[in-house]
């Protein structure tokens, strides 16, 4: 388990017993019962998440654990997606963090599953951005991955986006650009630009990504003829699933989709607890 991983259970599981215990379990389970605990999917979707789950069981001593299900692979309402034996105290105790994480990133893989099968047939990428839940970026970022997608940078430091607040601040986009050439002359570049003369401004920069910041179908249908190969473009802000495919079709290499993990809706996935083994 990676130290963020751990530390987020740790969180999740301090912050449900608040220094105390489960009263409620204490009160109703004898300490040595033991049950199984399967975690059934209520709703199709991609699953994701599942290497998750299985940490947050083993953090609480449970170690009698299946996985049916893999990771990326979207499975029918009513699917047993892992099964767990063990403490039936233990089992409940994480019950709760588990399913925040299976229903969490599973919902941004199935989001992020829709819009690939949305652009299908087009040689265009959907990709994340760094609008993640703070503390959570890896793991949303690995469910974007399950769903099909691509990630863009996982941080400030992996590589270079010149947005409009940039280009503000350094006295136009030019300057922008040759400040950070002349600083980190080998990182990639990726330059924001919202019209079609800032676009034919950069190309004699040679930048290796350029992003087309909230422009129409038809101005990046433009885009692609001004750029003729040139560098690859990014179409990002206006985009929704009704409208992907036309973007795609443009012949832009991605469209950069934010709500892939600011508006995923969670996956509907439950605990189904046995009194056997």
């Amino acid at each position: 388990m990676n130290d963020g991983l751990k530390f987020l259970i740790e969180r999740a599981i301090a912050e449900d017993l608040a220094g105390g215990i489960d009263i409620t379990s204490h009160a109703t389970i004898p300490e040595d019962q033991l049950s199984v605990a399967q975690f059934v999917n209520r709703q199709t979707g991609v699953i994701a998440g599942i290497p998750a789950a299985v940490e947050v069981l083993k953090y609480l001593g449970i170690t009698d654990i299946q996985t049916p299900v893999t990771c990326a692979h979207e499975t029918a309402s009513g699917t047993v997606i892992l099964e767990a034996r063990g403490s039936t105290r233990a089992l409940l105790l994480a019950e709760r963090t588990a399913l925040n994480f299976l229903t969490h990133m599973s919902g941004i893989a199935t989001l992020t599953r829709r819009w690939v099968d949305a652009v299908s047939g087009t040689n265009c990428i959907i990709r994340d951005t760094r609008k993640t839940t703070p503390g959570w970026r890896e793991l949303e970022k690995e469910a974007v991955r399950m769903g099909g997608g691509e990630n863009h940078r996982m941080s400030l430091s992996e590589s270079v986006l010149i947005k409009d607040n940039h280009i503000l601040a350094a006295g136009g986009v030019l300057e922008a650009f040759n400040a950070v050439k002349s600083q980190y002359p080998n990182m990639l570049i990726e330059v924001e630009v919202d019209t079609l003369d800032q676009l034919r401004l950069m190309l004699n920069q040679n930048p290796d990504l350029v992003l087309l910041d909230n422009m129409s179908v038809a101005q990046c249908k433009e885009a692609v003829a001004i750029t003729q190969g040139k560098t690859k473009l990014e179409a990002s802000g206006g985009l929704s699933l009704d409208n992907a495919l036309a973007y795609a079709q443009t012949g832009v290499d991605y469209l950069a989709v934010g709500a892939l993990t600011h508006s995923a809706q969670a996956l509907d996935i439950g605990l189904d607890l046995r009194m056997e083994l």
